[in-house]
């Protein structure tokens, strides 16, 4: 292991947990020595409203270890926990990114069997509440509902992508941006950009200090970010023309039949065209049609000025083999 090489970065967002802090931190200290690995620990405030930040200020000050780093984040306002890890990811050194709740409900004694699983050869494990500790209509079964509709849509058969107990190598999250609430999303992109995904079942432990933050009015969000990712993992975002395009030209050939049946109609019953209802919906559907096709072509260009703006490809290599020219 290279001189001051941090082998494992711990992400915790925190957000009105004054309750849970100190626990938790020593929890983390005791998991992390027995792993015999060199970690850092860095906590995120994501605009907490009680004394979250003077506690994790005084747990900084007050380590004295010299071999760990302990670092307290505080942004300037509630951004949300996407952008809470992604201060962490973007502030962490660590080979190993591991990322973990601040409500004391994830046991970092886990923490174990997640590295297990990513010295098998695993890029990305996601840990699995098996047994949930929650209200079951609240909690439980919508958490049910969005993880089911979540591995259909994604095609990646996960049972909790809620878990935030969750390993990554630092290769995969250095390809990957988070906005909005797609932190739950992470496993979906690194099969993206070719990760191997692991699951493990972890212990789950009940609320005891605080509230849940997490509302029913998240399940809207899920499904609004689910189309969002689609779209990304799918890889329409490199050839979006394919998409728009192909509706676009699905509403020309409706829009052609109705003008066909229009015309139909006037020259073997008469019907006078301006009072039939198809050509208005011919008229409707080809204008719908040339607007899905001109948003391709202008999502084209704006895929193609990202991709050149940023002086790479739309693709990610992982190994170069080359021959020995000596």
């Amino acid at each position: 292991m290279e001189k001051n090489k941090i082998e494992l970065s711990i992400i915790v967002p925190v957000f009105d947990e004054e309750g849970n802090i100190e626990k938790l931190h020593d929890e983390l200290t005791s998991a992390l020595n027995e792993s015999g690995k060199s970690y850092e620990i860095i906590y995120v405030d994501d605009g907490s409203e009680d004394n979250s930040f003077s506690i994790l200020s005084g747990i900084v000050q007050e380590d004295k270890n010299s071999t760990t780093n302990i670092k307290a984040i505080r942004l300037r306002r509630n951004y949300g926990q996407t952008a809470a890890l992604m201060a962490g990811f973007d502030n962490s050194t660590g080979d190993i990114v591991i990322t973990i709740d601040a409500d004391l409900q994830n046991d970092p004694k886990d923490i174990k069997n997640l590295l297990t699983k990513i010295e098998e050869g695993y890029d990305v494990v996601s840990g699995w509440r098996k047994f949930r500790k929650d209200k079951f209509l609240t909690r439980i079964v919508p958490s049910k509902i969005a993880n089911n509709l979540i591995s259909f849509v994604i095609g990646i058969p996960l049972n909790d992508y809620g878990c935030s107990l969750k390993a990554y190598k630092r290769e995969i999250l250095d390809n990957i941006r988070l906005y909005g609430e797609m932190h739950r999303f992470i496993p979906a992109y690194a099969s993206w950009v070719g990760a191997k995904i692991a699951e493990v079942a972890v212990n789950h432990r009940p609320r005891i200090h605080g509230k849940s933050k997490y509302g029913l009015i998240r399940i809207i969000k899920v499904i609004l970010d689910l189309l969002t990712v689609k779209f990304f993992v799918s890889g329409i975002q490199s050839k979006p023309i394919y998409l728009f395009g192909a509706i676009g030209l699905l509403l020309g050939g409706l829009g052609t039949l109705f003008a066909l049946g229009a015309l139909y109609e006037k020259i073997y019953t008469g019907t006078f065209i301006h009072t039939n209802p198809l050509i208005i919906l011919s008229g409707f559907a080809l204008s719908m049609s040339l607007q899905f096709i001109l948003t391709g072509l202008l999502a084209e260009i704006i895929i193609r000025t990202y991709f050149e703006s940023r002086g790479k490809g739309y693709y990610l290599i992982k190994d170069i083999v080359e021959k020995d020219k000596s």
